[in-house]
């Protein structure tokens, strides 16, 4: 019989014989599924985050200007040079046949300018004076009005009481003239004259307006659609073919333009229900009911005299109540704990929801955008808005909840481009005055020669103000636009997508020597390269699991290593016996860490299954999100983590090696006793 056979029998005697042997095996075997399941989930998370990033809205690749002085970077407020002849660019990367379709990306930020509640209540009263609505729509927006003025009178109540400074004085007199009855039969002799007041001298007392930071990416709107398919609607329509638009993330909107009492009960419904979090433990929960119970004007600036009495009955006969103030039974209906919160939940948007309008912003309206455009000038454009859009398995991640979508040619506008318009109009602007292209050489001669045509006597003459535009001409960005004018759009950056089972790491490279080839003006980002600070992000959470394996593996080293060096010094006396009847230093170390291989290919293995059965079990039941951020990592509310045979290979060696190293020192330190010492440390 061969040594190897005797060393493989001498190590199946021995592996169920010795109670620490099967300590050593059970610590095999949790590491072995540790490493191994911990492997897993770290490709999994690793490929869902990846598939967060390049469904919405990055692609597989980034490609901008090669004159652009600094690297794309998706996450930041960039200004960066457009790329030049997109159209040829465009044409080259889809004849590639790696490439699947190449849509523009332009990312930007800008702001939305939205007033405080007295602002939209007076700014929709103005626009039904101006088109002449009909005569119950204006009536029904004077009432509204007016009660809100008187809301605003009582809320200011007891700062008069406290209020010294002339100013305060003066403001406080605008108000008690705006809420006087005088005030409101003048009213429809100037109703114009008198919106001028309570614009300029009323709403501003209400400092709740808030600007809003939007950021939005400017693209083709169909081929994002046919691109990005994860993106869906939620609300709303598809902007039109050829037509302008905007489309905004569902989490955004909700975010954003919500009456943000419903906002927070919205939130308060989420975490009671979905996250098993209690109103009385949690210090944020209780600050949202606080600010509700302290904000229920903005519920009242919504209500004219008569939904006010019909509120304050549905709020009587549901709460069983005789409240007449409509502010303490808003209080009482929003002072919300644990025990009543679902029916106080349910009442609200069953009784109070319908009489109010619960966005500042509506699907139909035209939303103001503004952008320092990069001139650095103000630019701003009216953009329609059509709908809300969620990407699939992301509808609670903030990070893909505010990715808003903008036609390219109002981008373009707000980026200090020129409309078909515009243009026109500068070009008939020309004409009707006169005026010629001068070239720098010839300036001084056509300006100021004897012959100079372009120089001539101005006479006085009658201005006619009223001919100087054309009427019923519209000025402003059309609504629509041509496939001519989508195609010579501003593009910055635009996302290419690859066709699958193309490996970016190869596909990346031969596009740059494309483009060097081809003498195409762009230069080429990966998506983590182009995501900035989020890919980047996504990196440092890979460190911090690779970490943890990491620390796994120098446990596991550690405890066999201690673990191996009671094993070897116990058998002190059974080595100095084999050595006595003539086994060599060599065949005992052998013997040694070939008992260490089979025990940790037994115990390995079994730990290897075990990490098997647990993935296919999360594999199926999937992993929950428990925050709204762990949505974006898990690309959903859920991880499905799968397993591959590179897990079980990586683990597994891995654990083996750790259990070799860990054997070593052990197996050399028994060889060092002689084997009269070993023998006499038996008796």
């Amino acid at each position: 019989m061969g040594p190897l056979m005797i060393l493989v029998q001498i190590a199946l005697r021995n592996l169920f014989t010795s109670t620490l042997n099967l300590v050593i095996g059970g610590i095999i075997l949790v590491g072995t599924a540790l490493v191994v399941a911990g492997g897993a989930m770290l490709d999994s998370i690793d490929g869902a985050m990846t598939r967060s990033l390049i469904g919405s809205g990055t692609g597989d690749l980034q490609v901008y200007s090669s004159q652009a002085k600094e690297d794309l970077d998706l996450s930041a407020a960039q200004v960066l040079p457009p790329i030049e002849d997109f159209p040829r660019v465009k044409r080259e990367l889809l004849a590639r046949p790696e490439v699947l379709s190449v849509v523009p990306a332009n990312v930007s930020n800008g702001l939305v300018l939205s007033g405080n509640a007295l602002d939209d209540v007076f700014a929709r009263l103005r626009n039904a004076i101006r088109t002449k609505a009909p005569e119950e729509q204006v009536l029904g927006l004077k009432r509204l009005a007016q009660q809100s003025v008187r809301v605003l009178q009582e809320d200011l109540q007891k700062a008069r009481e406290v209020a010294t400074g002339s100013t305060d004085a003066e403001e406080f007199a605008a108000l008690d003239r705006a809420a006087s009855d005088a005030f409101w039969a003048a009213f429809d002799r100037d109703p114009l004259d008198a919106l001028e007041f309570l614009e300029n001298r009323i709403a501003r007392m209400v400092i709740d307006a808030e600007t809003i930071k939007i950021r939005y990416i400017g693209t083709d709107l169909e081929a994002f659609q046919a691109t990005f398919d994860r993106m869906h609607l939620r609300e709303g329509t598809q902007v039109p073919p050829g037509k302008r638009g905007l489309l905004l993330g569902q989490y955004f909107y909700e975010d954003k333009f919500k009456l943000k009492i419903a906002r927070r009960l919205d939130l308060l419904n989420e975490a009671v229900t979905v996250k098993g979090r209690r109103i009385a433990e949690d210090p944020e929960l209780r600050r949202h009911v606080a600010r509700n119970q302290k904000q229920v004007r903005d519920i009242l600036f919504q209500l004219d005299s008569l939904k006010t009495q019909e509120l304050v009955s549905r709020l009587q006969r549901r709460l069983g109540v005789g409240e007449q103030d409509p502010a303490q039974l808003l209080a009482l209906l929003l002072n919300t704990s644990d025990e009543n919160f679902q029916e106080r939940y349910q009442l609200f948007y069953s009784e109070v929801a319908p009489l109010l309008s619960l966005y500042r912003i509506r699907i139909g309206d035209v939303v103001t955008i503004q952008n320092v455009s990069p001139r650095g000038y103000v630019q701003s454009v009216n953009v329609p808005f059509y709908g809300t859009i969620e990407f699939k398995g992301l509808e609670k991640s903030p990070l893909a909840g505010t990715v808003n979508l903008m036609d390219l040619v109002s981008f373009q506008k707000l980026q200090g481009g020129q409309s078909q318009e515009e243009a026109r109009e500068i070009e008939r602007i020309k004409t009707q005055s006169g005026v010629k292209d001068v070239d720098r050489a010839s300036a001084e001669a056509e300006f100021f020669g004897e012959d100079s045509a372009l120089v001539g006597e101005a006479a006085p003459s009658h201005i006619d103000e009223e001919g100087l535009f054309e009427p019923g001409e519209d000025k402003s960005l059309g609504d629509t636009y041509t496939q001519e004018a989508l195609a010579q759009s501003v593009v910055i950056s635009a996302a290419v997508m690859l066709k699958p089972g193309n490996s970016l790491n190869v596909v990346a490279p031969s596009l740059e020597q494309l483009a060097r080839d081809k003498g195409l003006p762009i230069r080429i980002a990966t998506w983590k390269q182009a995501s900035g600070l989020i890919g980047q992000f996504t990196l440092v959470v890979k460190a911090a699991l690779y970490f943890g394996v990491f620390m796994i593996f120098v446990v596991a080293l550690i405890v066999i290593n201690n673990a191996m060096m009671m094993a070897a010094l116990q058998r002190v006396h059974e080595i100095g016996t084999m050595r006595a009847i003539g086994a060599q230093r060599g065949f005992v170390r052998w013997m040694i860490i070939t008992e260490t291989l089979l025990l940790g290919t037994t115990f390995g293995s079994l730990g290897a299954l075990a990490s098997v059965l647990l993935m296919n079990y999360l594999g199926h039941t999937g992993l929950p999100a428990l925050s709204d951020e762990m949505h974006f990592f898990f690309s959903g509310p859920r991880l499905f983590p799968s397993i591959s045979a590179a897990n079980l290979i990586a683990g597994y060696v891995m654990v083996l090696g750790v259990s070799v190293l860990s054997t070593l020192y052990p197996a050399i330190l028994a060889t060092r006793v002689s084997p009269v010492k070993a023998m006499q440390a038996a008796e």
